[in-house]
């Protein structure tokens, strides 16, 4: 499993190379789970002691780590909490005059036994502005608990249940006092939406088998059918997970879609197999011959098209984006695969089983079928000119809902808004404008020019600028430190809380120097060069977001001249917003790429660029109504539903391959005969067409039954694209090859370059004759009796 946000930006991109640079000189951000109550409990005695009481059981967490035993044979645990900070385990410096240094001392070194204890120690940390607004809100009774976790550890596999065992301390201490408690921080939403993703996966296996499984035996009326096309699929799954395991790829929400992908997209494979292995048996009653011209006749069709639906897949690689990149090899190399099963397993496996009873045959004349051809026939051939308005209605209609997209992206905007996740968010983002991380880093490029006095004053009021903005929280940086070192060096009194002059920096030097000289360690770099402010700020969207810093940096710019100092603001919530507008700005790319190279492979297949091109039209007008679709219903495009057009695309061209390749063989056989080649095209094909489509249809559906908002779009938006993609494929297509006729099919199209489905005539099995073995070896053996 992957434990972090990330991997949509690539390793090049300026953005991340920063990101990385900040890691490499400061520390990890985005290591702190907080915790958060809002309730006057927490001034009186028996909960303020169970406040204390919690932070110390969290402080105590371990876990075991991967693989590792004791000589015992015991897991080795280890602490997965650095550090726990709130009201009740505050620090405050106390000066020492021998050796001149400052002390950090804990203001409550044990619980107090009486409220007279308690409001006196609450009054000395109120008095330490340092924590205001930080761990408490001076005017109200919201306090905060910030848990520092160990960020290797519990970003990998070795992080154990030790969300699990926080919950349980938690719900201890809410049972116990009645106090409800908030949780958030970018490691508690991870822990969260990775374990939705491992319950997800294992939804949505069950219900992909569970669906398709059902359409496979009201389709077929054959247990044997949905049996061994249901192993063929299942075996498809674990072969996908097996090139993730072979990749040494992790399982992310994007890669936790391809094992239900496998089987919704496998599943038509085997449709248009068995489809084609009970029309042939019902023409001649011959098993293997059937079986054999399932191979024979539409063999390479099935690869086409599963080749143009992996294509569809493929172009993510084209992209920079590691997570893209992975999803797309894992995709495209599954999709290949599980044809090779198909094609492999299933003419074996019915080799081997009885030949096919007249019930498992009779879907081939069901009645509504036959009235959905003769309706689709009325169409193309009576009707045209309707569906030639509809598609310019079509059109019109994408083409307004196109302009109302909108595009966006927030760290949880894919959860619902009545998730506990959500609401506790919005609980920080009302009380302390929120706990996502942003941090921005002030450059000097002079060594110890960071802790000047001028350079800190103007870094103060950098602060307090960001302070203003009501999406950004309370800013800390080495100014707060210097603030809180000068307010003890004055025994505590809080009017000290300001920067220090030039001559108080002089005699409170060698108090800094030396003890708690790294007071401010994590807010400079080695050579005090570069400052780090650290803050916290809202969920808001990649649009906020850029108007956000677009009216800040021209303030920011007036604070620290760009010429003496570079202001850099980053931190994971800067490169997740910016790794949305990434994929965003390549989402047209991708989907390009795909474009031309399945055009490519239609014209290797059909050798008629007219043909390319007609072809083209049926597969667009959905991914335009789909566009259309997001822009009436405000869905906007984000990472979760980008994949919308690509996929779709990809699997909708799998119809035009199928009926085009049905159409040319018609052509040959009715000797060039345009309408009757269509119209027998039409009712052929489209019994398989119907199937597959319900099967994707229902297959894609099962998607809107997650918890996360874009995977739910994505399923109902990829379901909608290829229902219209049948349509289209069924009636607009047949449409206009009658319509514009011999122009677009050509001489060439009748020669492709690669045959796609065996268009010469069979030979009748029934006709063979086979030598009479026994007549052979009883004339031989007369002829040895006779020499």
């Amino acid at each position: 499993m992957s434990y972090k946000f990330g991997g949509l930006l690539p390793k090049t991109d300026p953005t991340f190379v920063s990101y990385l640079k900040f890691l490499d000189e400061f520390s990890e951000d985005g290591n702190v789970v907080v915790l958060g109550i809002d309730d006057p409990q927490i001034e009186q005695v028996e909960g303020f002691n169970a406040w204390y009481d919690l932070g110390e059981n969290i402080s105590e967490i371990e876990v075991p780590l991967v693989d590792t035993l004791t000589p015992n044979g015991q897991p080795v645990l280890q602490n997965i909490v650095d550090s726990v900070f709130s009201i009740a385990r505050v620090y405050d410096l106390k000066r020492k005059e021998d050796p001149k240094r400052f002390e950090m001392q804990r203001v409550f070194e044990q619980k107090p036994s009486t409220q007279e204890e308690l409001d006196s120690l609450l009054s000395k940390v109120k008095s330490l502005p340092f924590y205001e607004d930080f761990l408490y809100q001076k005017e109200a009774y919201t306090s905060l608990m910030m848990v520092v976790v160990n960020a290797q550890i519990f970003n990998s596999e070795n992080r154990g249940d030790a969300i699990l065992q926080m919950d349980e301390k938690i719900a201890a201490f809410e049972e116990a006092t009645g106090i409800k408690v908030h949780r958030s921080g970018l490691p508690y939403i991870r822990s969260v939406v990775t374990a939705k993703i491992k319950a997800e996966l294992k939804m949505f296996i069950a219900l992909a088998a569970a669906i398709t499984a059902l359409l496979m035996f009201v389709f077929f009326k054959s247990f044997r059918v949905v049996a061994f096309s249901m192993a063929v699929v299942i075996m498809g799954v674990m072969w996908s997970l097996g090139v993730i395991g072979i990749f040494q790829f992790r399982l992310t929400m994007l890669m936790g879609l391809i094992p239900p992908l496998m089987i919704v997209i496998g599943i038509p494979n085997c449709v248009f197999l068995l489809n084609k292995y009970h029309q042939e048996y019902r023409n001649h009653g011959n098993k293997i011959k059937a079986l054999a011209r399932v191979i024979t006749k539409i063999g390479n069709a099935t690869l086409m098209t599963n080749a143009t639906t992996a294509m569809g897949f493929a172009t993510f690689m084209f992209t920079s984006s590691d997570i893209l990149k992975e999803f797309g090899v894992v995709a495209s190399i599954s999709i290949l695969s599980v044809f090779l099963l198909s094609i492999c397993l299933i003419p074996i496996l019915f080799s081997f089983l009885p030949e096919p009873k007249e019930r498992h045959v009779e879907h081939l004349d069901r009645k509504w079928l036959s009235k959905v051809g003769d309706f689709l026939v009325f169409l193309v051939q009576k009707r045209r000119k309707t569906v030639y308005w509809s598609v310019v209605g079509i059109l019109i209609f994408g083409f307004f809902g196109i302009s109302k997209i909108e595009t966006t992206g927030n760290l949880v905007d894919d959860l619902p808004a009545s998730d506990p996740i959500i609401q506790d968010l919005r609980f920080f983002e009302s009380k302390l404008d929120g706990v996502l991380p942003l941090e921005i880093v002030i450059d000097t490029h002079r060594k110890n020019a960071a802790t000047k006095t001028s350079t800190l004053k103007l870094v103060e009021k950098l602060q307090k600028l960001l302070d203003d903005q009501p999406e950004i929280g309370r800013p800390l940086s080495i100014v707060d430190a210097i603030k809180f070192a000068k307010q003890s060096f004055y025994n505590g009194l809080p009017s000290k809380f300001s920067l220090w002059t030039n001559n108080e920096k002089r005699f409170m030097g060698p108090y800094l120097n030396s003890g708690s000289g790294n007071l401010g360690a994590s807010f400079l770099d080695d050579d005090r060069q570069k400052i780090r402010i650290t803050t916290q700020m809202a969920d808001v969207g990649t649009q906020e977001m850029d108007a956000l810093f677009a009216r800040l940096r021209p303030e920011i710019d007036a604070i620290f001249n760009p010429e003496e100092f570079d202001v850099l603001m980053t931190g994971t919530s800067v490169v997740f917003l910016e790794g949305t507008n990434y994929l965003v700005k390549n989402l047209f790319t991708s989907l390009a790429i795909a474009m031309v190279v399945i055009a490519l492979l239609m014209a290797v297949l059909f050798n008629s660029f007219r043909m390319v091109l007609i072809s083209f039209i049926p597969n667009l007008l959905p991914l335009i109504t789909t566009a259309a679709i997001m822009g009436f219903f405000g869905i906007p495009i984000k990472p979760s539903t980008i994949l919308v057009f690509s996929i779709a695309f990809g699997i909708s061209v799998d119809d035009t391959i199928h009926f085009l390749a049905k159409y040319r063989q018609e052509l040959k056989h009715s000797k060039w005969k345009i309408k009757e080649s269509a119209i027998r095209a039409v009712r052929e094909t489209g019994v398989s067409m119907v199937y597959t489509s319900i099967v994707l249809f229902f297959g894609f559906g099962i998607f809107a039954a997650s918890d996360f908002g874009g995977t739910a779009a994505l399923g109902v938006l990829v379901s909608v694209t290829l229902l219209v993609a049948m349509f289209t494929n069924l009636v607009l297509l047949p449409s206009a090859l009658l319509s514009l006729d011999h122009f677009i099919t050509t001489q060439a199209f009748e020669e492709p370059l690669l045959e796609i489905m065996d268009e010469e005539e069979d030979i009748d099995l029934d006709e063979l004759v086979l030598p009479n073995l026994k007549e052979e070896v009883e004339e031989e053996e007369d002829k040895l009796e006779m020499l």
